[in-house]
């Protein structure tokens, strides 16, 4: 399972150019977008098109060339496979099979993603990719990352952008969202912001609905609970930054970190110092 680029094709890691000299042959999503990355390689392979509507057929002949001795890499048309783009049944039929599957990690737009968001309060994440395109099932879905307690990674289509922001302005404005676009490609763009925002943001100029978009939907705020305690994480944090720093600095700095409301932080505060 090779990753190949998801825009700039020095994405592509060492690794998976002697792989992809090394195998037999080349099982694909689009045969037209593989050929044209084997020819900047200089390879020439036998290719299998293999893609959500004939996976399982195309799996089929993948195995008959392993049972046979054969290697066989397999790429989607961009970024790590079976990553909300065919590749898992593969994987399942041949290791069912008994054979071997092996990963050659490389380009991720939704990791890349992740990696410039610059959530300090997750302590995790969730792979959401594409919601549903309409209807109840996805609100539901919308509803089930809004309320996650970690950042959700979300895949979108240009034409449905607009949608997709409007829709998270609606239901949680405040929240703080990172938009990637068209990562690693020329017209690379990534910006943070309240979701209220972002539907402003994609109008202001037609080019910011082009392209392909990762979303990093950040984690929800720490909130006190009903008898105005603390959560223990934004208190231990307290405790330490009220060690090193100023209280209302203290104070500013935890509310920033935690997204705890700041004045139940300053109240906090004051018992501690005071104990």
């Amino acid at each position: 399972m090779v990753a190949t680029p998801i825009g700039n094709l020095a994405d592509l890691t060492l690794r998976a150019i002697h792989v992809l000299g090394l195998v037999d042959a080349v099982a694909c999503e689009d045969t037209r977008v593989s050929a044209g990355l084997l020819r900047h390689l200089g390879l020439d392979k036998p290719l299998i098109a293999l893609h959500r509507h004939n996976e399982a057929e195309a799996g089929a002949r993948v195995l008959q060339r392993l049972v046979a001795g054969q290697r066989v890499a397999y790429v989607s048309d961009a970024g790590t496979p079976a990553v909300s783009d065919p590749g898992a049944a593969l994987v399942a039929q041949v290791a069912a099979a008994g054979q071997r599957v092996m990963p050659i990690p490389g380009a991720s737009s939704a990791l890349a993603a992740l990696s410039v968001a610059g959530d300090v309060r997750s302590p995790g994440f969730g792979f959401v990719g594409f919601l549903p395109a309409r209807g109840a099932t996805r609100a539901a879905a919308l509803h089930a990352l809004l309320q996650a307690p970690v950042a959700q990674l979300l895949f979108e289509a240009p034409h449905r952008i607009a949608v997709l922001a409007d829709e998270l302005a609606a239901a949680a404005p405040q929240r703080t969202l990172t938009l990637c676009r068209e990562l690693t490609k020329q017209f690379e763009t990534v910006v943070t912001l309240p979701a209220v925002q972002l539907p402003p943001w994609l109008a202001a100029d037609a080019n910011r609905q082009r392209g392909e978009f990762v979303l990093v939907l950040h984690a929800p705020p720490a909130v006190a609970d009903a008898d105005g305690a603390l959560p223990s994480s934004a208190e231990a944090m307290l405790r330490v930054l009220l060690r090193e720093l100023p209280l209302k600095q203290a104070v500013a700095l935890a509310a920033e970190l935690s997204g705890t409301p700041r004045n139940a932080l300053y109240a906090a505060a004051l018992l501690l110092k005071d104990s």
